[in-house]
């Protein structure tokens, strides 16, 4: 998916394209997550689709819950819902730097012509 150290740095165009990419792959790991959020309020914790949502959203956030949870089901998904939240933000993270990271590298690495040619 990426090119390799002796290709050319890609033109900003297609550089473009690989980060909207990666920033829409993000967004549906985001919006996944969290309607798997809001189905395991609404499920668990029999809370209305707009507190599910809100709920969901402040854990996937990273804020906390907001509203008082009263089943042992719930809580035990709320706990659950809270880790899996901490890995989805860094695969999420990890998704938008990698084109970041990879031109930066691969910018620092790029050979001049003089360094291709052997010495005479």
């Amino acid at each position: 998916m990426y090119e390799h150290k002796l290709a050319p740095l890609l033109p900003w165009p297609v550089f473009l394209g690989r980060m909207a990419r990666h920033g829409g792959a993000a967004l549906l790991v985001g919006l996944g997550s969290l309607l798997l959020g809001v189905a395991g309020y609404h499920g668990f914790e029999h809370l209305d689709w707009v507190e599910s949502l809100l709920n969901a959203s402040m854990i996937l956030g990273g804020m906390g819950p907001v509203d008082t949870l009263h089943t042992t089901a719930g809580k035990v998904f709320a706990s659950c819902y809270a880790l899996f939240s901490g890995v989805v933000f860094l695969g999420v993270a990890g998704l938008l730097f990698a084109p970041l990271l990879h031109r930066m590298l691969h910018r620092l690495h790029l050979e001049s012509v003089e360094d291709r040619q052997p010495p005479s």
